[in-house]
């Protein structure tokens, strides 16, 4: 299980990652990794590259956790990638494949897939066709993921049953896939989300590090906002996060509030007394916030 306030569960068929923008500077991830590598943690014993990433934190694939998903029987909302970048450069394209036959297989979850590399998965979810006999945008992945359910393929998964093709359309109707916009500079990666097959397309604005003036949230269902937490942690606007409750909702996304971070956190008073809960460290308990934020909503899906 998980603490992330709009997921129920976590999936990490691949760890480690490597940070290409501002929003990565102060990682989670990165200093998890960090910590269980020290702890002996088979899975984060690699180190990545100390320039973009650091202890334990290498791109590495498992396999083994493939089939984890095929084991849980109550529905759940399950964040893919906690702990990595699924579309990350150096996650193999056939790796993917297995990683979608097995959401495929398992309908009763609902997958959320957030990634810093929107244009990836719009080139390899949407597949063109490049062997001139005209099959449809993502025909080629969807086939790929047959194979992964064929007990005689060299993709195999353990425990996936023949007919994935035909037993779900496309885009998956369980999977979300959504990027992250920290400022202004990116928001150019929604226009790769919305070329992206997804039954649910979200945007997460965390951590918001400024203000996204203009921002379309056209053709996005779900917007996520929050602050930065930990020790580092960068200040953010009360007004940053109005601007873009506002603008999901002009757009018709649901807007969700999650936290108002670290800084917030400490600093927050109403008459020279502090508010904060004892250990409310990120600023997310909404009963502190100003009555307009106060704001968690899921979409609806098409």
């Amino acid at each position: 299980m998980t603490t992330i306030e709009w997921t129920e569960q976590t999936w990490n068929p691949t760890t480690g990652c490597d940070r290409i923008s501002p929003g990565c500077d102060n990682c989670y991830a990165l200093t998890m990794a960090r910590r269980l590598k020290g702890m002996g943690s088979a899975k984060y014993q690699t180190d990545g590259d100390p320039r973009t990433s650091g202890p334990g934190f290498a791109l590495t694939t498992h396999p083994d956790t493939l089939t984890d998903p095929l084991r849980w029987k109550k529905p759940r909302k399950v964040f893919v990638n906690s702990m990595s970048d699924l579309f990350h450069a150096r996650v193999p394209r056939d790796f993917l494949v297995q990683v979608f036959a097995v959401m495929a297989a398992t309908p009763q979850h609902t997958y959320q897939i957030l990634t810093k590399r929107p244009e990836r998965a719009a080139r390899i979810l949407t597949d063109l066709c490049t062997c001139g006999t005209g099959h449809p945008p993502g025909e080629h992945f969807r086939s790929s993921m047959e194979w992964a359910a064929t007990s005689h393929s060299p993709t195999y998964v353990p425990g996936l049953e023949h007919g994935i093709y035909h037993r779900s359309g496309w885009p998956l109707p369980n999977v979300w896939i959504g990027t992250s916009v920290e400022s202004a500079a990116y928001t150019r990666r929604l226009d790769a989300l919305r070329q992206t097959p997804a039954a649910i397309r979200f945007v997460s604005a965390e951590p918001l590090l400024g203000p996204l003036p203009g921002v379309d949230f056209t053709g996005v269902d779900w917007v996520i906002i929050g602050g930065e937490s930990g020790p580092c942690a960068r200040p953010l606007a009360p007004w940053w996060i109005s601007d873009l409750v506002h603008a999901a909702r002009d757009a018709g996304a649901a807007p969700f509030v999650k936290q108002l971070g670290s800084v917030w956190a400490r600093d927050m008073t109403i008459g020279g007394k502090t508010v904060a809960a004892w250990g409310d460290t990120k600023g997310g308990n909404p009963a502190h916030w100003p009555h307009t934020l106060r704001v968690r909503e899921y979409p609806e899906p098409r």
